[in-house]
């Protein structure tokens, strides 16, 4: 029986050349999407000359493989550098672009907002940002079904962005916030049940866990150790690939390398990215400059080479929703030491994969690394867990989760329609 092809409105405030999980899932998404024949209307961040050159540079995946549908367009809003990261966008107020007037050409079946806060400008206090719900006038207006989907832990973020005296002003009211932007929208969906449950408790209703944060299984994989950056290094190498930032807490690699490196000689700490501390850290690690390697930002194969690579994956950020960078190094067969947070503990089990470390500890964190490196037997069983252990969250299974649950709400929404009229 062959399924009804729907008409989607996917808004995004991150996707290439700015480089984010979150505009390497929406693009998966998109692309995913068009192959099972849908028709996909991609409304994403513009890039322009006010932004650092090396941004526009990066080789990722994005349009032009689009474009390559016949059921795909686009729509680039206007943008300027994040107050805080010239490197990320914001999208301009309303006044200078309508989302309903897309809307009301695109005539779409449903509306998926990705990252709907940052869209809005939560992230930057509203300093930036469109300023309303991106969306929802029209939805409201034509009763089309219209969802967001949560990517990180905004109340985290708020707290490393601003402080924890800051933060304790605006505890009392986050609630509220919290309550007031999720009602606008007809479900807030998680790829964590700990993170679904965290803001449950916050007010964010309607909300529910779907498994829609996905990893192509395929690609990343132990034979990727073929493309190893550093054929002719033996040293025993702990990797951390993501943004470096304050919320994904890479100051405390730092912190944990002299730890580790007290018992297992020869160690070698790889940090992979790029991100508003790429100054400090590189200053921080300038005292250990024979034993940690500040690479910067790796793509295609190289990347796939580094996971592959690694003994032991670490990431200490206590923000993440079901990390992505987690999941690539599982399926390339690398044990992971990670920060114990909302979501960790459904990517890693202690003793089995890898260990959960106390967060902030970094104490405790080296010593998780040093149990697996000075352990053969116990490295090994891991590396040999560490894939099947992440599966099932293969993409195009996490999307056809993803897409049984738009067909739930396009069908409600036109019974509801149907029995209105």
């Amino acid at each position: 029986m062959n399924k009804q092809k729907l008409r989607i409105a996917l808004f995004s405030g991150l996707y290439s050349p700015f480089l984010t999980g979150v505009s390497v899932a929406v693009h998966q998404r998109a692309r995913w999407l068009l192959q099972q024949g849908h028709e996909v209307f991609l409304v994403h961040p513009q890039f322009n000359d006010q932004y650092p050159k090396q941004v526009g540079d990066r080789p990722m995946p994005g349009l032009e493989e689009l474009k390559s549908y016949p059921n795909f367009s686009s729509f680039s809003f206007p943008t300027e550098p994040l107050i805080f990261y010239k490197s990320l966008p914001q999208p301009l107020s309303y006044r200078h672009w309508s989302d309903t007037e897309l809307l009301v050409d695109f005539q779409p079946d449903i509306i998926v907002v990705e990252e709907a806060a940052q869209m809005r400008g939560l992230y930057s206090a509203l300093i930036q940002g469109y300023g309303r719900p991106v969306g929802v006038e029209y939805a409201r207006r034509t009763k089309t079904p219209i969802i967001s989907v949560f990517h990180t832990d905004i109340v985290a973020y708020i707290k490393y962005y601003f402080g924890n005296v800051f933060f304790k002003l605006l505890s009392p009211i986050i609630p509220y916030l919290v309550e007031q932007i999720s009602r606008t929208y007809d479900l807030n969906i998680f790829s964590s049940r700990e993170q679904l449950a965290k803001y449950q408790k916050l007010g964010c209703q309607p909300s529910e866990y779907v498994p829609y944060q996905g990893i192509d299984c395929e690609k990343f994989h132990p034979r990727n150790i073929c493309h190893n950056p550093i054929p002719n290094d033996d040293r025993p190498t702990i990797l951390f690939v993501g943004r470096i930032t304050a919320e994904k807490n890479v100051p405390q690699l730092i912190d944990i390398y002299p730890l580790i490196a007290a018992q297992i000689p020869n160690i070698h700490l790889v940090i992979v990215g790029s991100g508003p501390l790429d100054a400090e850290i590189c200053k921080r690690a300038e005292r250990w400059a024979a034993g940690i390697t500040i690479w910067g930002e790796s793509h295609g194969t190289e990347l796939l080479g580094w996971f592959a690579r690694a003994d032991v994956f670490v990431n200490p950020s206590v923000t993440e929703n079901f990390c992505t960078t987690t999941n690539e190094a599982l399926a390339s067969g690398t044990p992971v030491v990670a920060a114990l947070a909302p979501s960790t503990s459904e990517q890693v089990t202690p003793g089995h994969n890898g260990f959960l470390a106390e967060p902030n500890n970094s104490a405790d964190f080296a010593q998780k690394v040093i149990d697996i490196l000075s352990n053969p037997t116990l490295k090994a069983a891991m590396a040999e867990k560490a894939r099947p252990s992440i599966l099932e969250y293969d993409w195009s299974a996490c999307m056809e989760k993803f897409e049984v649950k738009l067909y739930e709400l396009v069908q409600v929404s036109d019974t509801v329609e149907t029995t209105s009229v």
